[in-house]
Parts: C-alpha cells; structure tokens; sequence
C-alpha cells in the first residue's frame, strides 16, 4: 500500500480513473480542481485498487477526495511540499491532520448535497434567470470579492480573469428583477464525468429576503443538467442552516460532511 504522485493530469486519470469515476460526488473537489492543480495523487491498495485521491494546488491547498482514513494517516507529500490546509470529507481530514504532527485549527465545516429530483421555488421569486454576458463582467467580479469575504477566503485583487472564463463559456446565471437588475449570482463548474458543482452563490445584503438566491440555484442546476450533466453538486456552509434548508427545499440531498483546517505552524 502506498501514496503515488504526478503533475501529470493524464498519468493521474490512468491510475486513478476508476476511483473518481465509482465516486464522483465524494470526488467532486479533486474532478474540478485536478487540471490545474501542483500535484495530484493516489493510494494504491496491494491489489491495486485505489482508495484515495488528492490534488494540491501551487498556494499550497490540499483537496482530498474519497479517500479511507488509513490512506489519509499515511500520507506524507514530498518534501517541500507541506499543505497549508486540507479540505476533505471530516474523517479523513481530521486523520490526516492529526498523523501530521503540525498544530492545526478547522476553518469551517461543510456538508455536501447531490440534486435529486428539481424542485422549483414556492413562491417563485419575482423577475426571472438569464445567462450572464460579457457586459456583466464588472458587476459579476465585485460580487465574487464580496462573496469570497463573506465565507471568509482572503480576496484577490482581480477577478476579472476567472468570471470571465465562467461567463464567456455559459456557466454564470444571473437573477434579475422585472425591472432587469441583476440581484443573485449562481455559477457551475464544467461538467467532468458527467457531475457538474454549483458554486458562487451570491445575492448582496440588501437584496436578500426575496427568494432570489432560490431562483437562481434553481435555474443554474437546471442550466448544468440541459447541458449534459446527469449529476449536480453542491457544498453549504453548516454553519449557515438557512442555506442547508434552501438547498433541500429545491431537491439537495446530503452525500458527505466535510472538514477544512489551516495549519498554524510545523511538525512539532
């Protein structure tokens, strides 16, 4: 039994292919993550079967996907390249954390949702979705700042660069008013072993109370699923009970809970 590693994507889908395929849900973080991630890896089982799957990114941020606490206890990256954080189901974090040596605090602790059967908004918000354009790059990338201090992540100086890709390949929805405001955001990644993950849910403080970051999840999954994905995700905060009870008022149905943690110095 050992952990493989590779920066080489197409090495990562021979070795590991049917792992992330029989759970793409439990995957879904390293499926989106694994194109541009520093390092991808494997824990191989004697009869060759993997059991666990990880990406780590150039920031130094490691993602595990469905991987069994056994191969998150023996895990030890290359030298040089300790995580400064590792997001994964609780189990397997808290295992792998704790085998590290390094003190650690949890930064937040989520619980993924898989759609189930769609289940339209009642009431339905006023106004309707539209897929957003490059007009609305601007607004979109001030939004994501926002949204991104909200959850508490350090926000970029820019983002111009990443909603734009999400905007000019059709994976950016917009709910507007009848008077055609824009007042939610909703994003999904690319769709990846047919799943695709909902992301970037945003409505602005004084636009909230109407039901919009409703539509606007709703319509997004709905935008995932007519473009070919036959799975859709979703992360929630569990601190936020209102956000776990919109999700499953529109058809999301608990998968996993998850663990982030930061490190806070080294192996003592």
């Amino acid at each position: 039994m050992s952990w493989h590693f590779t920066e080489d994507t197409a090495a990562f889908r021979t070795a590991a292919g049917t792992h992330l395929a029989a759970e793409p849900a439990r995957n879904t973080a390293v499926l989106t993550l694994m194109d541009g991630a520093a390092r991808l890896g494997w824990w191989a089982e004697p009869d060759g079967r993997v059991t666990g799957v990880l990406a780590l990114s150039s920031s130094g941020a490691l993602d595990l996907g469905a991987t069994t606490v056994e191969a998150a206890l023996a895990l030890a990256l290359p030298a040089g390249e300790e995580p400064t954080g590792v997001r994964g189901e609780t189990a397997a974090v808290e295992a792998y954390a704790k085998a590290s040596g390094r003190p650690w605090t949890p930064t937040v602790r989520m619980r993924l949702f898989r759609l189930g059967e769609p289940t339209p908004p009642d009431p339905a918000p006023a106004g309707r979705h539209r897929t957003a354009t490059g007009a609305d790059v601007p607004l979109v990338a001030a939004w994501t700042r926002e949204f991104a201090t909200a959850i508490g992540d350090e926000p970029a100086e820019d983002y111009t660069g990443f909603v734009t890709e999400r905007i000019s390949e059709g994976r950016l929805v917009l709910w507007e008013t009848p008077d055609g405001r824009a007042v939610s955001m909703a994003a999904v990644s690319r769709t990846i072993e047919g799943q695709a993950r909902v992301h970037l849910v945003y409505t602005p403080p004084a636009d909230r109370g109407h039901g919009y970051a409703a539509g606007v999840t709703d319509a997004v999954g709905r935008v995932a699923a007519a473009t070919g994905a036959t799975r859709v995700v979703l992360f929630t905060d569990l601190a936020n009970p209102t956000s776990n009870a919109l999700y499953q008022r529109l058809g999301y149905r608990p998968v996993t809970d998850h663990l982030g943690v930061e490190f806070t110095g080294t192996a003592r």
